[in-house]
């Protein structure tokens, strides 16, 4: 329509020129006429016939070339169309194999994403989520030949596929492979937060808690977790390095772990029970005594309490005396009892350690207590009575067991 309007408004300036001409000539009494003389031919005419041929010869002359520009125009228009129509079905065409992938329709999803990707805008898009296809349908050599194309497409998709790549990774199982393509990854950009969250979950799988205590500080500035979750990653962290170093047997490193760990995880029941446990068992027990008494002292707990009892100290009467204190607030604790027994026959007190034993097990019988009544009565030269002890203890075992196995069947 607004092709239309140049050319109506010339023609009527025009009609309104004629219209005002006509007026004019007529009061000058004469309608005017033109001639035209070429050599020998001549032409002549009015003035009214004269200006009508001029406007038809306009607009045929405006009409020819715009027919001349059309037809100039005309492939292009037809290849921009055809474009268009691709575009459209690509769209569509990822549309669907969006949908396919999340139902479940691998094959389906994957043949359309690939079939239309040479035509669309966001052929990357198409690619990437044809790798993830093929990967849910098992087919490892296609998902990497997509993801190599996919890489190709895009000006600075390199972390994109990366990242798709990796998750891919994970997903199956390759750790390693997603190691490798995040540690380059995290070279280009080490502050990428989905970059940080994946590595994260890679150096879990991997179990190498050293890198990913070294990548916290960086997961706590970038917000890549919630504090919550990193400090379960923290605490994770320091209580796997706390296991290593107490598999290897190197004190030099328990205590190096147990000096920069935070004190929120210090004090944390499981952790503290970890490094005092590993200390004990490489025989630096009364290195950590004072510690765990302390531990004790403010946090009771019946795990602490059996490792204290497993301390060689060097100082065997204070050991006992500080456990016969804490009876005061707790005579009724079964696990303290016995353990007081425990030390009691390191003692050599058998007495004591008899009467300490026997009352855990009336304020609650325990395997423990009836093992060591028995090394007790052997230590004595009873059998008889260390069998009686050795037999009352297995029933207690098998029955806690038998009914494990019930509360599962049931």
């Amino acid at each position: 329509m607004k092709k239309l309007l140049f050319p109506l408004i010339i023609l009527g300036g025009l009609g309104y020129a004629g219209f005002v001409g006509s007026q004019f000539l007529t009061t000058l009494n004469s309608a005017g006429y033109v001639l035209i003389g070429i050599e020998q031919w001549s032409i002549e005419t009015s003035l009214f016939v004269f200006l009508g041929i001029l406007v038809v010869v306009f607009f045929a002359m405006y009409i020819c070339l715009r027919l001349l520009g059309w037809s100039f125009r005309l492939p292009k228009q037809i290849r921009k169309r055809v474009q268009t129509n691709k575009l459209n079905i690509s769209q569509q065409a990822l549309i669907k194999g969006l949908v396919d992938s999340a139902e479940g329709n691998w094959e389906n999803a994957e043949e359309i994403l690939i079939k239309h990707a040479s035509n669309s805008g966001t052929p990357l898009i198409h690619y990437l989520t044809a790798a993830r296809a093929a990967q849910s349908r098992g087919a490892m050599d296609k998902r990497d030949e997509y993801l190599q194309i996919a890489a190709l497409h895009g000006d600075n998709s390199e972390i994109a596929v990366g990242l798709t790549q990796a998750e891919l990774n994970l997903s199956g199982e390759q750790y390693d492979q997603a190691l490798e393509t995040l540690t380059r990854l995290h070279s280009m950009n080490p502050t990428h937060a989905s970059v940080l969250r994946l590595l994260h979950l890679t150096y879990q799988q991997l179990g190498d808690w050293q890198a990913l205590r070294s990548l916290i500080p960086s997961l706590n500035t970038h917000k890549v977790l919630m504090e919550a979750e990193l400090k379960l990653v923290e605490t994770e962290v320091f209580s796997n390095l706390l296991k290593q170093a107490a598999e290897q047997k190197n004190t030099a490193e328990l205590r190096r772990l147990w000096t920069e760990m935070p004190l929120s995880i210090k004090v944390m029941k499981g952790v503290a029970a970890i490094y005092f446990a590993a200390m004990i068992d490489v025989g630096a027990g009364s290195e950590i005594e004072s510690e765990l008494v302390k531990n004790l002292s403010s946090n009771w707990n019946d795990t602490l309490l059996v490792l204290f009892g497993n301390i060689q100290s060097v100082d065997p009467v204070l050991q006992l005396e500080t456990a016969e204190r804490w009876l005061i607030g707790h005579a009724d604790d079964s696990i303290l009892l016995m353990v007081l027994g425990k030390l009691s026959s390191q003692r050599a007190d058998y007495a004591k350690a008899e009467r300490y034993l026997k009352q855990s097990i009336t304020v609650e019988p325990n395997v423990q207590s009836y093992r060591l009544l028995g090394d007790l009565a052997l230590a004595q030269g009873d059998a008889n009575a260390a069998s009686q002890f050795y037999k009352q203890g297995l029933e207690l075992a098998s029955g806690a067991f038998v009914d494990r196995i019930e509360s599962i069947a049931v």
